[in-house]
């Protein structure tokens, strides 16, 4: 009798590939099929087979329940497939050929209610939905990811094995997986990690913008410095492909970040971040602003022609009067503001669905595989423990101490970026909600009085208890 396989894997793309090669390289037998669909080629799974897995056991089909019936009972499928239509549309291909008590995992980046969405859909075919984030990238999917699974907690102690062996492993050894909680917490998860990397990689860009602008620092210069950083409390895995980008030289000898748009794509995760921040309540700005400026940096032809009307904004030669501490400083200090309100928004999520999110354990897991994996992670972790496993982090001692030490340095920078006309809009935004944030009293009652004048839409008191609502009659009607 043919051997069967252990796991089953639909969706080749390059995430794919790499993903089933984790797989069998941790000692799982793999079967892959490929959707055939308009723009899809035929026969990716064979020449996957023939090419990159050749030697290896992992089986190629092309007829999808010959694919199914390869696989040990309970089956576990993996999906690689763009998120949307294309994994409903799956689902409903495959679900004739599984019997009860079967897997399916969606390792794509999925809005987290049509997760939840399956999870309930597939549980009335007697089928267990899981909605798993895979952060790390085409490396991360093949030598170790961070990796996020929530929805139908049945299918945990089937899949733990596999997954925590694909994953990333921490320096203590510990995998980069864990359990989410149920319905779509694994992909809001994701959606959340994703947030938090658009605000991060926009922080990096403005820190080097502003060295190159206002500190007239030449590329091997903010290399050597982002390489030294990297040493110390700002380690992490954006900061070290930072140094080496800046560094890169094609083979005349020029530098090709300096050869690169200026226009900066996106995918949609980072919107739906900022999206459901506004529907939950939470503050989100710096993280906003990160997307909002991807969304101006693809407006080159007016950038450029805005840039000719005000031209002599640019004519002044680079100053800066701020030393690379203090622009340290001002990185370390706003990133801690981005891992706030990113984990603001998990813990609000967490008490509004009921998922009961451990604040703690998913700091640990973004410490291997993932984008945004940095040194600090194990400390936010342990200040999430000692806080309850609630609170905002910026008020954490673990952070507040570094916080103040580094608020003259963050001020003087960002007010010398906006002086030198250096666009820092995340900088300025994660500085405002600082400010806003310890300002006991801000000027919302003048806008709650101009929201009950013109609509009646009334307000508290000082002088009154918290929840007791007024109305004042501010002109006379008559």
């Amino acid at each position: 009798m043919e051997q069967l396989s252990d796991v089953g894997l639909i969706g080749l793309g390059v995430m794919g590939e790499n993903l089933a090669l984790n797989m069998e390289r941790n000692g799982r037998r793999v079967s892959v099929w490929n959707r055939t669909v308009p723009g899809v080629e035929e026969g990716v799974a064979e020449r996957f087979v023939e090419g990159r897995a050749a030697g290896k056991q992992i089986l190629g089909f092309s007829d999808l329940s010959e694919f199914v019936a390869s696989l040990n009972r309970p089956r576990i499928i993996m999906m690689m497939v763009r998120a949307g239509d294309a994994v409903d549309e799956l689902i409903d291909q495959v679900s004739p050929f599984l019997a009860e008590g079967d897997v399916l995992i969606d390792g794509g980046n999925s809005d987290y209610m049509d997760t939840g969405r399956r999870v309930a859909a597939c549980r009335a075919r007697g089928l267990l939905f899981v909605g798993a984030g895979v952060s790390g990238g085409a490396e991360g999917a093949l030598r170790g990811a961070s990796i996020m699974p929530g929805g139908a907690k049945e299918a945990w102690p089937l899949i733990r094995p596999l997954l925590q062996d694909m994953a990333a492993k921490a320096a203590d050894g510990t995998p980069c997986c864990d359990w989410m909680g149920p319905d779509g917490a694994g992909h809001f998860v994701k959606m959340v990690h994703n947030g938090i990397e658009y605000g991060d990689m926009q922080l990096i860009a403005e820190t080097y913008f502003l060295l190159k602008r206002a500190g007239g620092m030449d590329n091997e210069r903010m290399s050597r410095l982002f390489g030294r950083w990297n040493e110390g409390r700002l380690k992490s895995y954006l900061v070290e492909i930072t140094s080496d980008i800046l560094a890169y030289k094609e083979a005349d000898g020029g530098y090709l970040v300096d050869r690169i748009l200026d226009v900066a794509g996106q995918k949609g995760t980072g919107q739906w971040s900022v999206k459901n921040a506004l529907e939950l309540g939470e503050s989100f700005g710096l993280i906003a602003e990160a997307v909002f400026q991807r969304n101006i940096s693809t407006q080159k032809e007016l950038r450029v022609e805005a840039a000719r009307v005000y031209a002599s904004r640019l004519e002044k030669e680079p100053y800066a009067s701020f030393s690379a501490d203090e622009v340290e400083q001002t990185l370390f200090a706003s990133k801690l503001v981005a891992y706030a309100q990113g984990f603001d928004l998990l813990s609000r999520a967490s008490e509004q669905f009921g998922w009961n999110l451990d604040l703690a354990m998913i700091a640990r897991m973004w410490r291997g595989g993932c984008i945004i994996r940095s040194a600090f992670l194990d400390e936010l972790a342990r200040a999430y423990e000692a806080g309850g496993g609630r609170g905002n982090l910026m008020l954490f001692p673990a952070f507040s101490t570094q916080v103040r030490e580094a608020l003259p340095a963050w001020r003087r920078v960002v007010a010398t970026a906006v002086c030198e006309g250096v666009a820092v809009p995340a900088f300025a935004s994660a500085l405002n909600y600082f400010h806003s944030l310890t300002t006991d009293f801000l000027p919302a009652n003048l806008i709650q009085a101009q929201r009950d004048y013109f609509g009646a839409h009334t307000f508290e008191r000082t002088d009154g208890e918290r929840g007791k609502f007024y109305h004042e009659e501010w002109v006379s009607l008559q």
